[in-house]
């Protein structure tokens, strides 16, 4: 399987502005992530899409892929989609395309493998990742969003708040009776497929909850799960920050 990884990357972030070029452990959090991601998919598939020239320079300092995108995307899919057709212009051919977003310097190899591997059944168009619940407030935050699957491993919903209710068990006792699920926002996606969710309407479900995914589900697009057993810190204030350098050092000392 022919798989590409993009990396989408701003510098505005609102919370954390300038945040792919904030340095963890002595080096850039967009090379962090690059790293992990090319070590899954070859430095040759692993490109980061950005519209800041200041992103651009860094990454072509440390030797990695870079393309300029347009400023009015709505997400980091979008930019994605934009990286495709550029390079297909140029030739390239790709069967399946990874989105790791530009704050995740903890994505894991086995995580990437797993999600192209999901695509070994004709009926997979996109697949992402889930990851157990264990504890109540974990549960109860807006920024962990939820997912809940059928049988077959296919979503069936995303939202901010826990799901499945628990009619008759307090709130807080909720994961004690019941395997939660936190989503895990790494993508991956057909070639064919990510060139038509780019071009959907935003749907009502996506204007409540602020979740790109259920546009993809309102539209009639499957989305397959797979499960890992690790919760990736993504950076999103200079307090996740400052976790993740914890983290890492506490990596680096077991």
């Amino acid at each position: 399987m022919n798989a590409l990884a993009i990396i989408p990357a701003r510098y505005a972030s609102t919370r954390f502005p300038g945040k792919p070029l904030a340095l963890l452990d002595g080096k850039p959090i967009i090379q962090r992530v690059w790293e992990r991601v090319s070590d899954a998919v070859g430095a040759d598939a692993a490109v980061v899409a950005t519209d800041d020239e200041r992103i651009v320079a860094a990454v072509r300092g440390f030797g990695g892929q870079v393309r300029m995108t347009r400023t009015d995307h709505r997400s980091g899919t979008d930019r994605c989609g934009e990286v495709l057709t550029a390079l297909e212009e140029d030739g390239a051919h790709f069967d399946i395309v990874v989105n790791v977003q530009g704050d995740e310097p903890f994505v894991r190899r086995d995580q990437l493998t797993a999600l192209i591997g999901r695509f070994d059944k004709a009926e997979v168009q996109i697949a992402t990742l889930r990851t157990p619940i264990r504890s109540a407030d974990a549960l109860w935050s807006p920024n962990n969003v939820k997912v809940v699957a059928d049988s077959d491993g296919r979503a069936l919903y995303f939202s901010r708040h826990p799901l499945p209710y628990q009619r008759g068990t307090e709130p807080k006792n909720w994961t004690e009776k019941h395997v939660y699920y936190k989503h895990v926002g790494v993508y991956a996606f057909r070639s064919e497929v990510l060139k038509r969710l780019v071009q959907l309407p935003t749907g009502m479900l996506e204007r409540c909850e602020s979740l790109e995914q259920l546009r993809w589900m309102e539209h009639g697009y499957p989305i397959h799960l797979c499960d890992t057993g690790w919760e990736n810190i993504g950076i999103d204030t200079p307090e996740d920050l400052q976790l993740a350098e914890r983290e890492l050092h506490q990596t680096h000392t077991n």
